[in-house]
Formats: C-alpha cells, structure tokens, sequence
C-alpha cells in the first residue's frame, strides 16, 4: 500500500529553503557579510501626547545681527520630548538689558539721570487705540498710540525651527537685531546681555523657558542682570495657574519682564504697561490716589488690552497690610534673587509714581516725576527705604513686644480676673503712658474645641478695656470679668487669654524723626497692636492648675499662611490684629449680619464663613474676576489635616435661611461644608444632606444638635476630601 504523506505549507518553506541553501553550498556560494548595525532608536514621548512639559535652551549665537538658539524639551520624568514643529503654538523673543539715562528738567535746567539697566526688546510694534474695545462713559483713561514689545510666531517662517530628531532643536530669529530702527530704534551691543525667551502653549500645558548670555563673550554667568523678584515670592499670595497670563502662554516672570518695558503701554487707557509700574500700580489696587486742591481722588489703574474688556484694577484689595513693607515682595538673604536689593538703589522713579502717582501731595505740585533727585538717603526727603522702614518700625517693635499675665484667680464672687502687663523686646516693661488704655484682654475657654457657645459667653463679654480695669503703679493692670459668668464645670477646662491691645508711636516724615514709643495723649499718633500670642492654662478652682498641661486645639489652619498673604494687619480696619485669633470671638454659632446683596438678606459671621466668602478668597467669580487665589484650592489656608468631617459632633452652626433670613441652626459637618456651599445649595443638596443625617432646619441650638445623626465622613472621607479640595 503507497502512503501518503501530507506537508503542510510552512514546512514546505522550511524545506526549501533548506535546499535552496544546499544547492548555493554546492555551487561554492556565499551569503555574505553581516551588515552594520543600525542607530539606537530615540526613546521618547511625541509632543501631543505629554502630559509635562520643560523647555531649556542650551546656547545661542549672534552672527551680524542674526540670533540663533539651541533648545532641549522633556517631560517631567526627563524623556525627550518629539514632533515639534513651526506649527505648534511656539514663539520666542528677545530683548537687550541696556543701561539707560534720562534727561529730566525744564527751561534748560536738564540734567541726566541714571535709571539703571532696563530690558529693551527688539520687537515692537505700534498700536493705536480701538475704540469698539473702549466702554462708554469709562474714566481716568487717556487713549493714544502706544509702542508695545512683541514676541514672533516660529509659524511665520518655514525654515527657522530645525528639529534634530532626539528631542533638541534650533530655532533662528526672523529678526535681525543689528537691522532694528522701526518703530523704535534699537542699538545692539554685543556687550550687553541679551535675553532670549521661549512660550510654547498645547492646549494642556504650557512651558517657558528664557536664555540670558553676552554675545562678544558668550558668558551666560556673572554678566549685568536685572533678577529682583522671584516668582515664589508671588505664590505666597497667587496660585500659580492665576498667574498663567496671556490666554494661560506666560507664566514666567523673566518673559513677562524682557516683553513689559519702558517704551510698552496700552492704547486704550494710554497706562503705561512697563513691568515695574504695571505691578506696582496693579497692587496699589483701591488705594492708589492722586492730589488735587480739594483732596484726594481715586486713581485705578487700568488697563484693557488685546479684545477689549476693561481690567480695573481699582477693585483690588491688596491684603498686605502695611504695604509699605516691601518684603512681601523683594525677598532678600538666603536664597534670593541675585539682584533682590536693587529696590533699594534710588535709580528709577518708575515703582515710586506707580504707587504714589505723579502727585503723591500738593507739595509736589510743579516738582515733576524726579523723585530721587530729592528722595535718597541724606536727601531732602527721605528715600524710598527710609520712608517705609519708618512706617514698618512700630510694626517691627511690636512683633517684639509681649503681654505678660500673672495673677490669674476666680474670685470669691466667682469672677475672672488677672493682672496684665507689657514688655518690649529685652522684657523690660513698657510705661502705661505708652499703652493704649482703651484697647482690650479677651478671654476664653474651651479654647482647644470650638469655643464658648456665643450664647453663654458672647465675645462681647469676654473682652475688657485696660480702662475698665485697676491701673497699678508697676504699669500693670488688674483686670475683673464682671460681665461674664463661668461655666458650671470650669473646673479643667483650657483657656485663653489673647491681648488686642496696642501700643502708640510717632510717625515718621521730613527732618527724619526718630519713631518710637509716643505718650498716647499725643496728637497725631499712630497706635500698632501688640503681636503677642495667646496664653493658654489650665484652671482649678480659684487658681491656676500648673499641674495639666492645657490642651491644644486641632491645627487646621495654618497661621503662617494666612499672614504670609496678609502681614500684620489681618483686618484692614485694625479690628484686633495680633495674629489669626478671629475664631475665639466668631464661632460658629456667632449672630447674623444683615446684608441685602446675600440670599435671604442674613449671613453667618462665624468665623469659616468670613474667611471662606471673603471677597479677597473669591477673586474667581468676585473682584477682579482674576482667579488669584481659587476657592477649591483649600490648602491655600488649611493644614493637610485641617479638613475632617465627623470629629465635633457637638458643635452647631447658626445660618441665615437663604429665602426668609430668619435664624436657622445646622449639624456640625452640614454647617462646615456650607459655610462655603450654602450660598449655591439646591434642593439635591439638602436632600443629600438630610438623607446622610445632617440637619439643615433646626430651629434651635438644642434641636439640630438632638436630631443630628451624621454620616457624612462615611464617603467623605479625609482624604476624598482633601484630594476633591486640591490638597
């Protein structure tokens, strides 16, 4: 019998191949030599798929006036980034730090005036005023042809970007900086350092890059720099993606400084948009006033800019308080700008009319914008640096500055009392002439929960003027509660006593007065609270208990925080500023304030509301409508575990009802998560909320606390929370 024997087709390959090498081998045949290995392949990441974003360049050159730069892009964990091309949102440019000098002076009697080194940048343009951007009836604007810097679209040029494959590429300027005389005329000097800037904008992220370095020697190191202010600095104050300017393209303050410039300004107000006034006016905010004979009037600054809409930066409250104290923002000492102390240099009088405008008093009338030719150290008038170090001394001093309190017992009649005195910075006690006697103690208990209920102990009756108590002859006071009755169970509780008490100086002005501890019976006198922190003990019956350690409230917020942003002054209207103790008078179960803008006509004033509906904390959908600091962002203020539901289950909450206004009272986690949500709550909300075992309608402290069965933390969990709230 034949068999059959069946191949399949990848043996049949096999098998010729086989003999297809058999018959070369036979022949005498070769199959060659190995050929070269080919290049490593790239590893990286295509541009239009990261999710991060660096640019840095690596070098420039400057070839009769012909610019040409190196860069690298990668991500966030280093991998090189590809795909750039001419056509991506990618614009560089360029700007010279020239060292400038202005002829001041009329009727011949010029001089020239150093004003420093200054960024100048190549590009320019001109732009006239469209009035169909202008608002009807807008004031304290003065349209006009304006100069403004310029950057240049890699897009308009199809051989400038060159893209190397791996990640680095090369980009030549369409600009010759040798060739600038429209519409200004700019004088290159290889000697000078040169800045070249980098925005690249996809539509999720954002990079900037800048390169400064000196052509005739190409030193990007110890060469003439204009680096004053830190970027950092302005996070104290702004989240980052506020600061993401220009459609979100500019975020670094090297690009916004080489293109804000002297000769730049905005045509529709015709202000100036240089970077050094523009900053300073915008913070100057409310405040910012000119003389005239019949007093002061308001000056906003304003500016409005590609596609119309009016910036009025007159709605800016600036929180730092005193803004005389110029180190909220020119930082100096460890880790600061190279340049940090060059705000002190009484070279440009730009920042000086930005604040103070053009007439800053009626003395000035005539006297023109010179301000250093009479306001420098040993001048005239005193410098920039005299003049707000001598409103920032008393602040100082007082920082320094301490209430001592001794003595303190429950009398025999059940009152609290104790004895109170100051001291100064090397603990000698302060004379009571210095001491505002009308200024208050406050005290408090359960100062490590939430407080006294408002109810039993009304901060009005926890406060008491040094007036009202016994004036002793070692400059101390003996202070009686009389208004206020203590708890049953006093016994073991923590309590506080924080001084609101402040002490008066002499300000400063021409002549160059000392400042310092002034008689409060003394006319014109400035009067600065004592910084002093608060005193917790513990109580036994009639004594102090020095044996227990008083316990220590939860840290939710944090205080540096808070005064990074604000300073000294956490009020403005000097409503007891000695640190962040506004939750030992406003807590939460505090009384309604009539306000007819709020709905239902009423609002909480405890203290979360306050801070939480500040229109400061609200510039996205407030003010400015600049976003500066957002609302969901919560550890601007808070500590990472200041935001826990679930741990006072006691504590109530007082509301306005947002139809009627009428007194409402809410379960602990319900009223903290209103006092910023209640505002927009909905009908879902509340469902969601009472479903959960909160309570939005109590009619009674008693009543919300009884019925309150809250198990919101179930879901809401800390870190839910933290993560939903930015943290």
């Amino acid at each position: 019998m034949m068999k059959t024997i069946t191949v399949s087709p990848a043996a049949k390959a096999v098998l010729s191949a086989g003999l297809i090498a058999l018959a070369l081998s036979g022949c005498g045949g070769s199959d060659g030599t190995n050929g070269e290995d080919g290049p490593d392949g790239i590893i990286g990441v295509n541009i239009d798929a990261t999710s991060t974003l660096k640019a840095t360049f690596t070098d420039a050159t400057v070839v009769d006036g012909k610019v040409s730069v190196g860069f690298i892009l990668k991500n966030a964990n280093g991998v090189a980034v590809l795909g750039l091309t001419k056509d991506h949102d990618l614009r560089f440019g360029i700007a010279q730090l020239t060292p400038v000098t202005e002829m001041v002076g009329t009727d011949g009697a010029t001089v020239e005036v150093d004003r420093g080194y200054q960024w100048q940048s190549y590009i320019n343009t001109t732009k006239q005023p469209n009035a169909s951007w202008i608002p009807d009836g807008e004031t304290n604007i003065a349209p006009s042809a304006q100069f403004q810097a310029e950057v240049e679209a890699a897009s308009k040029c199809a051989d400038c970007l060159v893209d190397n494959l791996d990640g680095s590429y090369s980009y030549t300027f369409q600009t010759n900086i040798a060739q600038v005389t429209e519409p200004l005329s700019i004088t290159y000097q290889a000697d000078d350092t040169q800045r070249i800037t980098l925005e690249l904008k996809q539509p999720l992220i954002t990079a900037n890059a800048h390169y400064d370095f000196q052509p005739s020697t190409g030193l990007t190191e110890d060469i003439a720099t204009r680096d004053i202010v830190s970027i950092n600095a302005c996070y104290t104050c702004h989240q980052p993606e506020s600061l993401a300017l220009h459609g979100g393209r500019r975020i670094d303050l090297e690009n916004c400084a080489s293109c804000h410039t002297a000769t730049s300004g905005d045509p529709e107000t015709g202000n100036s948009v240089d970077f050094t006034y523009m900053i300073h006016a915008i913070h100057k905010g409310q405040d910012r006033v000119t003389s005239t004979a019949d007093g002061n009037v308001a000056a906003p600054y304003k500016v409005i800019g590609y596609g119309g809409g009016i910036h009025d930066y007159g709605n800016v409250m600036y929180p730092q308080k005193p803004a005389a104290d110029c180190s909220a923002c020119h930082v100096e000492g460890t880790n600061a700008p190279k340049d940090a102390a060059l705000f002190n240099a009484n070279k440009s009088d730009t920042a000086c009319i930005a604040c103070h405008t053009e007439l800053a008093s009626q003395q000035h009338v005539g006297v023109g914008t010179n301000c250093t030719s009479c306001h420098v150290e040993e001048g005239y008038g005193r410098s920039a640096k005299e003049a707000h170090g001598d409103v920032m001394k008393a602040y100082n001093e007082t920082q320094a500055m301490s209430a001592v309190f001794s003595d303190v017992i429950v009398t025999a009649d059940g009152k609290f009392s104790t004895t109170v005195k100051f001291t100064d910075a090397s603990a000698n006690v302060i004379a009571a002439e210095f001491i505002d006697q009308g200024s208050r103690i406050v005290m408090a208990w359960d100062s490590d929960k939430n407080y006294p209920a408002y109810q039993d102990a009304s901060y009005s009756n926890r406060r008491i003027k040094l007036s009202e108590g016994t004036a002793n002859t070692d400059n101390s006071w003996t202070l009686v509660w009389d208004k206020i009755t203590l708890p049953t169970d006093y016994v073991g509780k923590t309590f506080e006593l924080w001084s609101a008490v402040t002490a008066c100086f002499n300000h400063g002005g021409y002549g160059r007065p000392e400042v310092k501890l002034t008689a409060c019976s003394t006319d014109d006198i400035q009067e600065v609270e004592i910084k002093s922190s608060p005193f917790h003990f513990v109580m036994a019956a009639s004594a102090l208990d020095t044996s227990q350690t008083s316990a220590v409230r939860r840290n939710i917020i944090n205080t540096q925080s808070c005064q990074g942003c604000h300073n000294q002054e956490v009020r403005h209207d000097g409503h007891y500023d000695n640190g962040i103790n506004c939750q030992t008078c406003h807590t939460a179960d505090k009384t309604l304030r009539s306000d007819d803008t709020y709905p239902g006509g009423k609002k909480s004033t405890s203290f979360a509301f306050k801070a939480h509906s500040a229109e400061g904390h609200y510039l996205k959908y407030a003010g400015v409508k600049s976003g500066t600091v957002l609302k969901t962002d919560c550890k601007t203020c808070h500590t990472a575990d200041g935001i826990q539901l679930g741990r006072a289950t006691d504590r109530v909450w007082r509301y306005g009802d947002i139809e009627t206004g009428a007194d409402v009272w809410m379960s602990s986690d319900t009223g903290a998560c209103l006092s910023c949500h209640q505002k927009y709550r909905t009908d879902a909300t509340v469902s969601h909320i009472e479903s959960n075992g909160g309570i939005v309608d109590g009619i009674s402290e008693e009543d919300a606390r009884n019925r309150a069965s809250e198990i919101c933390f179930t879901c809401h969990t800390v870190d839910r929370v933290t993560k939903t709230h930015g943290f």
